[in-house]
């Protein structure tokens, strides 16, 4: 029997009784022109349960009534009570239905969802494990017509239905559970229990009313900036989204990302994500909305539940089959330093596990870099970084957040980095644990790729350098000039295409940090001097940070070249190429380095913008320091110093504790912070922002990369810990060198620009204006 000749059935659902009336002029138009028999059914239990008994295969039409929503507000315009209005913008209320029918009756629609004969639903009910047939007809309906929904209204709307149910009804599950009982000797009731408790618990049960709730408080939320969106990729996004899903993976900066992301990729035509979010922020009422809107909130711990990981798995399987988007944060927290965190693998090895159970052909991993010109939380972050405990999460502290979000704070960039397959990823190493690594730092260079340069960096990099002086406008002029110099040569990205050579950029960014306080003036002397505000210095090297990858290089370039300036090498090539992998390896958990052969031709490169034809003079004695009077800028000491020294504390301090199987850690890094406290009262450490609780924990994971902290030794094993402390001992040194070329390349920097001539007037400058740089 083909569809044609098939009798007909119009699926409908309860409704208003103007929806009803509606319904029932369509349903007159479309049953006098049948060809075959038709008929109306309203979805009750008993209707459904008559219809799963026919014998003549009839053919299932979903049918409803929607109402198309008004275009959305702008961003940043939405006020509170709009926000918290719990309208659903598809289904308004009986009087509104009353007023658009009288008065917009294009804003109503009566849809078709596909239409699927009752012998073909039966046959997938059956390879799908089986069960009850009326209710597998009441969740097909409903999907049929969620797809048709968003054929008319777009991605924006789409939701996931009835997951559990789709999860837990099949053969796979059943077959799951099972084996789970079998593997833990725990009962399959036990088991199954547990299962779907912990669905119930990470299932984000959307509706379309949360979803707009959540999109109308997210715009009051993040009132506080305008949106800046590099569309480069997007076109490119949408066609792979057509066949696979997306994992989006930003950089993490504020408690704002994901209400930051959204609308950028609402505004491109892309679908909502399902956000996985720890389970810390799921308080009243950002928990309940945000569940209803896609936000996973996931455990932050799971230690030995098998149960709960294959429950995660299953999920995520399920997600990607039905290619829904994905979106977490890849350094699994905030960064407290402005720069980009070391990856973090569990998310992304479930995401690895449940692709490779799936019939998805492949997904897709997507940088994002998310950058903010002033950001609310960065003073809190700064003071967590000297030791404060970081304050719990709850209904109060979302109220005083929101409250602070009411000032202008700027520009929030959103930019998307070049795409990851996750298929040739996992195929490019047969250690699956190693590519998922991989492929995790893969992502966070490409994050870094598309990063730009901000005013707001630029200008805190310049104060950074000189944190203890006051500069002049004129010498802030010539820190800025080579700078910017530098960037135009390198090509790199800048913030919304901001053209840095414009004076009045620049000035603005100052004046912004001044307005902020994280800057100060002093006007009182015979011209305006300017300073880095009193422990400002953690809050500037936020800033400063988000832009730190793309100088990392040079900044190397630049230690080596001094390190050959002390102690002159046979072969500067081959002496600087080993003095720059070194380096490069010290830095491994603060920064992401491509592989050697690429690092070695950003080390030329680097060497050939300091000095064209570097290479040509090379057997002269004096190669080296020619070298060192040809860098400019310096920036060695803006982009390494504070972590240099705050290694420097440190590897100092690990030569004072007992070698030991065991270690305190907290009670060093305390320990650490009171040291560099004291040594930058006396001077003996010269930047601020290296007493900080995170540098000491990347300095650590080197230490312990080298098997310097925690060592599995009996107590009478005194040789190997005398070649223990020896070896620490020599990390202690290593870094006492490396701080003493940073340092006397900032003495550099400091005389270049005080020596300095005259200064030229400025174009567009006027003294009335601020800094004129």
């Amino acid at each position: 029997m083909t569809n044609s000749t098939r009798p007909r059935v119009y699926l409908t659902e309860a409704m208003t009784e103007t929806e009803s009336g509606v319904l029932h002029t369509w349903l007159g138009e479309q049953l006098s022109d049948a060809a075959v028999p038709a008929t109306a059914v309203t979805i009750t239990d008993q209707a459904l349960l008559e219809l799963a008994g026919r014998d003549d295969d009839p053919l299932l039409t979903p049918v409803r009534v929607v109402w198309l929503p008004r275009s959305p507000h702008e961003p940043g315009t939405v006020r509170l009570r709009e926000a918290m209005s719990p309208r659903d913008p598809l289904h308004p209320g009986r009087g509104a239905q009353r007023r658009l029918l009288r008065n917009d009756p294009t804003r109503c629609r009566v849809i078709e969802g596909e239409p699927a004969p009752l012998s073909d639903l039966e046959r997938r009910l059956a390879e799908n494990g089986g069960g009850s047939l009326p209710e597998y007809i009441r969740r097909q309906a409903a999907l049929a017509l969620e797809r048709a929904e968003r054929g008319l209204l777009g991605d924006q709307y789409k939701v996931s239905r009835f997951v559990v149910d789709e999860i837990t009804d099949s053969r796979r599950y059943r077959e799951g559970i099972r084996r789970l009982a079998a593997d833990h000797n725990t009962s399959l009731t036990e088991v199954d229990e547990h299962a779907r408790d912990s669905l119930h618990e990470l299932v984000a049960t959307q509706s379309r009313r949360a979803v707009a709730l959540w999109g109308r408080l997210g715009r009051y939320f993040s009132r506080a900036y305008r949106l800046d969106v590099d569309a480069a990729r997007f076109d490119e996004l949408r066609e792979l989204n057509r066949k696979h899903s997306l994992v989006f993976l930003p950089s993490h900066r504020s408690y704002l990302d994901p209400l930051v992301l959204r609308p950028a990729l609402l505004a491109n035509d892309l679908p909502l994500n399902h956000v996985m979010g720890g389970l810390n922020v799921n308080f009243w009422p950002i928990g309940p909305i945000g569940k209803r809107s896609g936000t996973v909130f996931i455990r932050r711990k799971f230690g030995d539940d098998e149960v709960y990981k294959w429950t995660l798995r299953e999920y995520m399987r399920y997600l990607i089959t039905k290619r829904f988007n994905l979106e977490w944060y890849i350094e699994g927290g905030r960064g407290r330093t402005g720069k980009l965190r070391p990856p973090r693998f569990g998310i992304l090895t479930y995401l690895a596990q449940a692709f490779q159970s799936s019939v998805a052909s492949d997904v897709y991993l997507v940088p994002v870099s998310l950058t903010y010109d002033q950001l609310y939380e960065v003073t809190a972050m700064a003071a967590e970084a000297h030791g404060e405990v970081k304050k719990k999460e709850g209904f109060w502290w979302m109220v005083g957040y929101v409250r602070a979000q009411g000032e202008r704070n700027g520009v929030a960039h959103v930019s998307i980095g070049r795409p990851l397959s996750l298929a040739q990823a996992l195929a490019q190493e047969p250690d699956q644990r190693l590519a998922i690594q991989k492929a995790a730092f893969e992502v966070c260079n490409r994050i870094n790729e598309v990063t730009p340069i901000t005013a707001s960096s630029l200008t805190l990099l310049a104060f950074l350098g000189v944190e203890d002086r006051a500069l002049t406008v004129h010498e802030l002029e010539q820190i800025f000039t080579p700078l910017i110099e530098y960037i135009l040569a390198r090509d790199l990205p800048t913030a919304g295409d901001v053209d840095l050579t414009n004076p009045r950029v620049i000035r603005k960014a100052v004046q912004t940090h001044l307005d902020s306080g994280v800057l100060k003036t002093f006007d009182q002397g015979d011209e305006p001097v300017y300073y880095l505000g009193s422990d400002q210095h953690l809050v500037a090297a936020f800033y400063r940070n988000n832009s730190i990858h793309f100088l990392v290089a040079r900044a190397i370039a630049e230690l080596v070249i001094q390190g050959a300036v002390d102690n002159p090498p046979d072969n500067l090539v081959t002496s600087g190429w080993e003095d720059a992998k070194r380096i490069r390896d010290v830095l491994k958990f603060e920064f992401f380095f491509p592989d050697k052969a690429e690092f070695e031709k950003q080390m030329r490169d680097e060497l050939t913008l300091i000095r064209p034809g570097w290479e040509e003079d090379i057997d002269d004695p004096d190669h080296a320091r020619k070298m060192l009077d040809a860098v400019r800028p310096y920036l060695a000491h803006r982009v390494l110093q504070p972590f240099l020294e705050a290694y420097s504390v440190v590897a100092d301090q690990l030569v004072q504790v007992p070698v030991s199987r065991t270690f305190d850690e907290k009670s060093f890094v305390t320990t650490c912070l009171g040291v560099a406290k004291q040594r930058r009262l006396r001077q003996q450490i010269a930047s601020s922002e290296s007493i900080s609780s995170e540098l000491f924990g990347t300095a650590l994971a080197l230490a312990r990369n080298r098997g310097l902290v925690e060592i599995d030794i009996d107590g009478g094993d005194s040789a190997r810990a005398e070649e223990v402390v020896t070896r620490r001992e020599e990390f202690a040194e290593e870094m006492r060198v490396l701080v003493s070329r940073v340092q006397r390349i900032r003495d550099l920097s400091h005389e270049r620009v005080t020596t300095l001539s005259a200064p030229p007037t400025l174009p567009g400058a006027a003294a009335s204006d601020g800094p004129s740089t």
